[in-house]
């Protein structure tokens, strides 16, 4: 099967879940209930996904990266702002992030459990990549603050959101 059909279908699975995960929670979604959201059978998803969980962490990693593109227009389109300003930015990308945060509260030993390594890979590559772009608006938006300072925001901040 070629990639592009590969990800569309894998696409269509996630969009499923996170339509589900709307109206009911982690426990109550099952990869029956997600086959019976799409427009192929449950045993199919299996060749995409293994787990649930994988399919939650496809989405998880799918909301970073939206929530990054948010974070990289602050930072391409701002040069030096107060910190007042910049927060509020920061928090209007989060803001539009609803699923992420419901995510968020998550268990993730759970999550991280329940998938192949590949999987965890990609997530916390994501996961990753939204602190770097963080750091990066600290640098060139916040340019005053010094590296103890940008490192005191983000230890306080990251746990915040959770």
């Amino acid at each position: 099967m070629n990639k592009k059909i590969t990800d569309i279908r894998k696409e269509e699975i996630i969009n499923a879940c996170a339509k589900l995960y709307k109206t009911e929670n982690f426990k109550d979604i099952t990869i029956k209930r997600i086959g019976e959201t799409t427009s192929f059978s449950r045993t199919s998803i299996y060749n995409y996904f293994e787990t649930k969980e994988e399919i939650f962490l496809a989405l998880f990693q799918r909301e970073y990266e939206k929530w990054i593109d948010d974070l990289n227009k602050i930072y391409e389109y701002n040069n030096e702002l107060t910190k007042e300003v910049f927060a509020s930015k920061l928090a209007h990308t989060i803001e539009k992030r609803q699923t992420l945060l419901k995510l968020l509260s998550m268990n993730m030993y759970d999550m991280e459990e329940n998938s192949n390594m590949e999987v965890l890979v990609e997530f916390k590559k994501a996961y990753g990549d939204s602190i770097k772009i963080i750091r990066k608006c600290l640098d060139k938006i916040i340019y005053h603050m010094n590296e103890k300072e940008k490192d005191e925001f983000l230890f306080s901040f990251l746990p915040f959101m959770y």
